[in-house]
C-alpha cells in the first residue's frame, strides 16, 4: 500500500506537470493495449507527429513546432500513461495473490480501488479526446473530474493503510463534523483549481490581495454568478478559488482553536501539520499568481494539495477511530 501511495503521488506530480507543459495531447490515440514501448524509429516518430499535425492545438497554436520539440512533449504524456499502467499492475497482483492465500474478503475489499483506477484510465482517455477535435485544450470539466478521481484513489489507499496500520494513540475528543465539512471544502477547491488550470485563469490576473485594482474582477459583475456559465469564466473561477482558500483557512483556525482549548495533546501535532500545509499552499498559490503561473510555483502548489490532504485524513481517521464517536 505505500508503494501504491508512493505511485499514485508521483502520477499526480507528472499529470500536473503535464498539463503545465501542454504535453496532454501530444499522443492522439488512446493506445489501450499498445503503445508501451515509445517510438523506436524514425518512421514511428513521424507517424506520431503527423497525427498530432491533425488536431487544432498544432494547427492553431504550434504550427511551427519541430519533430525535436514535439519528442518533449511526447515524452511527458508516454510517461504519465506508463505509470497508469503501472499501477493498475501494483493493484491487480498483489489482490490476485492475497486474494488467493487469504480468500474473496480481500477482492471484496481491494477491488474498488482496482475499478477506480481502470476507470481512472477510460476518464483520462475521455478527457484528452475533448481537445482532439474543437479546441487547443481539453474541457476543463474533464480535467477536473480526472483529478478529482486520482485524489479519491490517492485518499482511499491512504485510508486502507491507515486501517492496516496500529496506531497507538490515547482517546481523544473533537468533533467529526468540522473535520469532515474541512475535507469537503479541501476536495471542492481541489476541482475549482482544476478549473483554474484547464482554463489558465491564473495568468489573466497576476496580482493579490486584488484582483487588478478591485477584490471583485473588474471584468464581471456580482449577476454573472447566477448564471450556467459561471464556471465557465475565467475571472469568476479564479474569484472564486481565492475566496474559498479564505474559508478553509478560517475553519482551519476554528478547528486550531478547538484543538487548544480542549487541550488535546494527541491531536496538537496533525493539527499543526495541516496548519503549516495550508499556510504554505497559499504562499505557493500567491506565487502563482503574481509570477503569471511559472511552472515551478503551479507544480509545487499542487504537490502540496497532496499533504493538506493526507494530513487532513490523518487527522480525521484518529479522531474517528480514537474518539468517542468510535
Amino acid at each position: 500500500m505505500i508503494i501504491l501511495l508512493a505511485m499514485i503521488i508521483l502520477i499526480i506530480l507528472v499529470g500536473g506537470l503535464t498539463r503545465l507543459t501542454d504535453s496532454g495531447l501530444s499522443i492522439t490515440t488512446w493506445e489501450l493495449f499498445v503503445g508501451t514501448l515509445p517510438p523506436l524509429t524514425n518512421e514511428k516518430w513521424k507517424e506520431y507527429f503527423d497525427l498530432y499535425k491533425t488536431i487544432p492545438e498544432f494547427k492553431e497554436q504550434n504550427f511551427d513546432m519541430t519533430l525535436n520539440e514535439f519528442k518533449i512533449i511526447f515524452w511527458w504524456e508516454w510517461a504519465h500513461r506508463q505509470l497508469g499502467r503501472l499501477i493498475g499492475l501494483t493493484v491487480l497482483l498483489p489482490m490476485i495473490y492475497f486474494t488467493i492465500k487469504n480468500g474473496f474478503w480481500i477482492l471484496k475489499e481491494y477491488s474498488i480501488i482496482f475499478f477506480l483506477v481502470c476507470f481512472q484510465g477510460f476518464i483520462g482517455w475521455y478527457m484528452v479526446s475533448s481537445g482532439l477535435v474543437d479546441r487547443v485544450d481539453v474541457s476543463h470539466y474533464r480535467l477536473s473530474l480526472h483529478l478529482f478521481i486520482a485524489f479519491i484513489i490517492l485518499s482511499l489507499v491512504f485510508w486502507k493503510y491507515l486501517k492496516l496500520s496500529d496506531i497507538k494513540i490515547n482517546q481523544i475528543n473533537f468533533k467529526l463534523n468540522s473535520i469532515k465539512f474541512f475535507l469537503v471544502l479541501l476536495f471542492l477547491q481541489l476541482i475549482i483549481g482544476a478549473f483554474v488550470s484547464g482554463m489558465d485563469a491564473g495568468k489573466i490576473y497576476n496580482t493579490w490581495p486584488l484582483m487588478g485594482s478591485s477584490y471583485f474582477p473588474d471584468d464581471s459583475m456580482i449577476s454573472d454568478f447566477f448564471n450556467l456559465t459561471v464556471f465557465a469564466d475565467q475571472s469568476l473561477v479564479q474569484f472564486i478559488h481565492r475566496n474559498l482558500a479564505y474559508l478553509i483557512v478560517i475553519l482551519y483556525f476554528y478547528m486550531l482553536y478547538s484543538v487548544l482549548k480542549n487541550r488535546n495533546v494527541n491531536l496538537r501535532v496533525p493539527i499543526f501539520v495541516i496548519g503549516i500545509s495550508l499556510l504554505f499552499q497559499i504562499f505557493l498559490g500567491v506565487l502563482t499568481i503574481l509570477s503569471g503561473v511559472k511552472m515551478l510555483y503551479a507544480s509545487l502548489h499542487q504537490i502540496n494539495s497532496i499533504l493538506i490532504i493526507l494530513s487532513t485524513l490523518y487527522f480525521l481517521y484518529i479522531v474517528k477511530y480514537k474518539g468517542p464517536n468510535y
